[in-house]
């Protein structure tokens, strides 16, 4: 533990100047910025002139709580989340974010929503997910105490429900347009603290992405410079922005003298982002073709990402489900299997083809063990197997 949270507020990042207190988190977007057509989502706030700059003499670890002044406070205990290792081959950088205790990023923002649950006295916790975040809520949940429901979608990969209903996590699948509105009542009738979104362009939970800035850091620190490029599979862009905002603080506390420039990889199915990047717009509601990209396949798209990618001179990237299986098997071949989403980032760097003035890094977001259809395939055993089969 390296000291306690120096945050001080939230702001909303549709107008900076709007300034709220700590607590409670502001999990429906800002009330004084948000439209009907756009909610404008909040960030976290510190007293950056009071972070010793030794916190970044230490190794990169587990347990985010070593970055404590830069964090909202942690409530709830760790299951070591963080200090996942950076992969090089190829001339890039792979940060394998799969190694994470329940084997996906989602881990590290859960550490911090989860505690600011505790620290809201809730009874529980509510997510709508139908994959690692609800899989990492319901651990994180489980490890604090408390109860959690998960709100799935039928079509949701058995292996994570099971995932999921291991931990205790009371899951209930109900229609995909149905999720929403019933998680808004579990959270106004029974107090339930939410870690999913609530509005119309997505908002999310505002202290969620604080704790993506733990990757930017232990990135800082790995490669000792900061990257040209960093290329994340974007659902959401909590990720993505979680990261950007790491990047920035450390430019602002002058450990660092640049940033790196932010690229959304989308599914090319939907793509939220990328439409309000190529428009102009502060969010973006796409339809959304088939893919087996599920944990990045969404309609709705959010602020963070869009000022991310903006504000760093990126782009969005949009990748087929094709391209993300060509990086999977990529990854795959160098001791790495993602999922189908999670080697969206690789994808998005080999689709642009594109050369930098340093080091890129491409980040792997969860296991390929929570893919559509991992386990169903059935392989019979050989009848009088001899050396030649084997070869």
């Amino acid at each position: 533990m390296n000291g306690s949270s120096l945050a001080t507020g939230q702001r909303s990042l549709g107008d900076r100047s709007t300034d709220f207190p700590l607590f409670p988190p502001l999990t429906r977007g800002c009330p004084k910025t948000s439209t009907d057509e756009i909610a404008y989502p909040l960030e976290v706030v510190y007293d950056y002139a009071r972070v010793d700059r030794s916190l970044f003499d230490q190794e990169p670890g587990t347990d985010i709580a070593r970055w404590s002044p830069l964090l909202p406070p942690l409530e709830a205990p760790t299951l070591g989340e963080g200090g996942t290792p950076l992969v090089e081959f190829d001339g890039i950088y792979v940060k394998d974010e799969s190694r994470n205790p329940t084997w996906s990023h989602k881990d590290r923002l859960n550490r911090v929503t989860v505690s600011a649950a505790v620290a809201a006295g809730a009874p529980g916790v509510v997510v709508a997910s139908s994959g690692n975040h609800g899989a990492s809520a319901a651990a994180y949940a489980a490890r604090a105490g408390l109860p959690a429901i998960v709100l799935t979608s039928a079509g949701a990969p058995p292996a994570v429900q099971a995932f999921v209903r291991a931990y205790g996590g009371r899951v209930v699948s109900v229609p995909v347009e149905a999720r929403w509105p019933l998680l808004r009542e579990v959270v106004d009738r029974l107090g339930y603290h939410p870690v999913s979104n609530q509005t119309v362009t997505h908002t999310g939970h505002p202290f969620g992405p604080e704790g993506y800035k733990t990757i930017a850091y232990e990135l800082f620190l790995q490669l000792g410079a900061v990257p040209a490029a960093v290329f994340a599979p974007t659902g959401y862009a909590e990720l993505l922005y979680g990261v950007w905002k790491g990047f920035t603080e450390l430019r602002l506390l002058g450990l660092a003298d640049a940033a790196p420039r932010m690229f959304s990889c989308e599914t090319a199915a939907g793509g939220p982002h990328a439409r309000a990047l190529a428009t102009g717009a502060p969010a973006a509601i796409v339809d959304l073709g088939p893919s087996d990209a599920y944990g990045i396949a969404g309609t709705v798209g959010g602020h963070r990402g869009v000022l991310a990618v903006r504000e760093s001179g990126g782009e969005g990237v949009l990748v087929t489900d094709e391209e993300m299986r060509r990086a999977q098997g990529e990854l795959a071949r160098q001791g790495m299997w993602q999922e189908l989403s999670g080697a969206a980032g690789l994808a998005g760097y080999r689709r642009l083809r594109r050369d930098f003035d340093g080091p890129v890094v491409c980040i792997a977001t969860s296991s390929g063990f929570k893919d559509l259809g991992v386990g169903a395939e059935g392989f019979p055993a050989l009848d009088d197997p001899t050396l030649e089969d084997l070869l």
